[in-house]
C-alpha cells in the first residue's frame, strides 16, 4: 500500500453513510483507497459538514439584545434583528471598519473549520467590499467558500444598482438576495439574467416569516431557496417539480421566533435539502447543534440528517467530488475521539454524531487543497 496518509477507524462511508471498520488511503488530497478490515482504533472517521447559508458579517455581534420583555416572554421581532436597511445587524454593519470587519469574519471562518465544517456559503451584504472583505478573510484558511454577494443599497437608481451587481458578479460566485418583500422584483428579475449570463449561482431568502413572497421567489428560477419555514405543501411540491434545493436554519428560525420549516414534507416530496447555521449574530457556526435539533425537535431520521449537514450541502452548492467518503473524493474528513467520556459506547457512529457529537469530540481536520 503507498499512500501519504493512512487514517484508520470507524468509517461513516459513502452517500449511504454505511458504518465500517477500515482504513483510508490520502494522497495529494484525495481519497485513492478504502478497505474494510478489523482495527484496534476506536476513532470514527466523517465528512465534514457543509454550512448552506451563514451571514458570517455578523460575527462583529454576537451577543445583540434578541428583544423586549412582554409579561416576562421576550418578544423576538425579525425585522427589528436582520431586516434591511435598518435592523440591527445592517446599522451595526454600516458603522463597522472594513478592518474590523475582515478579523471578526475570519475568527468565524476559523471557528467553522475548528467544528468540522470544510465549506460554507456566506451571503455577503456590503456589496463589492464585503465581498473583498471576506475574500480577504477567508484568505490562506483551507476551507472551502462560496460567496454570494448583494448590492449594498438595493433602493439606490437602478443603473447605479445594476452595475455594483455586474462588478460584484465578477468577484463573487454568484449572488445572494434578500427576499422578494424587500427589493424591487424588477431588479431582482435583472439580476437573476445577470447571474445566468454570467453562469454564477443565485439565491433567495423566501417564505421566511410568511408564505407571501414564495410564488415570486420562484418567479425568478433561482439555484437555492433559503428557509421556506411558512412553505404550504403547493408551494414545496412547486419546489420539488422545479428540483430548487433548500437551505433550512433551524436554530435561527426558532430565535426569531419564525418556526420550524416543514422539513419532513420538503423531503417527502423528493427535495434537496441542506442546512446553514444563518446569522453568526444569533447562533454559533457549529453544525452539531444543528443536527441535535433536527433530530431530537424535528424528529427526522438520523442518517438524512447527517446526510443534510453534509452531501446535500455540498450538492446545492456545487462542491464536486465532497461531501461523503468515497474512492476519488476530495479528503475532507474530521477524525472523532470514538473513546471520548461523550462518545464512548454508541454502537451507530452516525446517531451518536447526530444526536450527541461536539465540536470537543473532534482530534482532528483533514482539508484537500485541491
Amino acid at each position: 500500500m503507498s499512500c501519504e496518509q493512512i487514517i484508520s477507524g470507524r468509517i461513516i462511508l459513502g452517500d449511504e453513510l454505511e458504518s465500517i471498520e477500515g482504513y483510508i488511503c490520502v494522497e495529494g488530497g484525495i481519497i485513492t483507497e478504502i478497505g474494510e478490515e478489523s482495527t484496534t482504533s476506536r476513532n470514527i472517521i466523517a465528512p465534514c459538514f457543509v454550512n448552506s447559508h451563514t451571514h458570517i458579517g455578523d460575527s462583529v455581534c454576537k451577543d445583540p439584545v434578541l428583544g423586549v420583555c412582554e409579561n416576562f416572554r421576550i418578544k423576538k421581532d425579525l425585522d427589528s434583528l436582520v431586516r434591511p436597511p435598518d435592523g440591527l445587524k445592517h446599522r451595526i454593519l454600516g458603522r463597522t471598519s472594513y478592518s474590523d470587519l475582515v478579523v471578526s469574519m475570519r475568527s468565524s471562518i476559523e471557528d467553522m473549520l475548528a467544528t468540522g465544517t470544510g465549506a460554507f456559503a456566506d451571503f455577503r451584504e456590503g456589496g463589492l467590499l464585503g465581498v473583498f472583505a471576506i475574500k480577504e478573510a477567508v484568505d490562506d484558511i483551507n476551507i472551502d467558500s462560496l460567496v454570494l454577494g448583494r448590492p449594498k443599497d438595493p433602493d439606490n437608481p437602478m443603473d447605479e444598482v445594476l452595475s455594483e451587481i455586474d462588478r460584484i458578479l465578477q468577484h463573487a460566485d454568484g449572488l445572494g438576495m434578500s427576499g422578494t418583500n424587500d427589493v424591487d422584483m424588477e431588479l431582482l428579475h435583472r439580476s437573476r439574467t445577470a447571474s445566468k449570463n454570467r453562469r454564477r449561482k443565485f439565491a433567495i431568502h423566501s417564505g421566511e416569516k410568511s408564505d407571501d413572497d414564495i410564488e415570486k421567489a420562484l418567479s425568478l428560477d433561482p439555484d437555492i431557496l433559503i428557509h421556506m419555514t411558512r412553505a404550504k405543501r403547493s408551494d414545496l411540491m412547486a419546489v420539488a417539480d422545479a428540483g430548487i434545493p433548500v437551505v433550512v436554519c433551524p436554530r435561527s428560525n426558532f430565535v426569531t421566533d419564525v418556526g420550524m420549516a416543514p422539513v419532513s414534507e420538503m423531503l417527502e416530496l423528493g427535495v434537496t435539502v441542506a442546512v446553514g447555521t444563518d446569522n453568526v449574530m444569533l447562533n454559533s457556526v457549529n453544525m452539531f447543534s444543528e443536527m441535535e435539533l433536527l433530530s431530537k425537535v424535528f424528529g427526522l431520521e438520523d442518517r438524512q440528517v447527517f446526510k443534510m449537514c453534509t452531501l446535500n450541502g455540498a450538492s446545492c452548492l456545487g462542491f464536486n467530488c465532497t461531501g461523503s467518503i468515497k474512492k476519488g473524493n476530495k479528503a475532507n474528513l474530521m477524525i472523532l475521539n470514538g473513546a471520548s467520556n461523550n462518545l464512548k459506547g454508541i454502537s451507530d457512529p452516525v446517531s451518536g454524531l447526530v444526536r450527541r457529537g461536539r465540536p470537543d469530540d473532534i482530534l482532528s481536520i483533514i482539508h484537500s487543497n485541491n
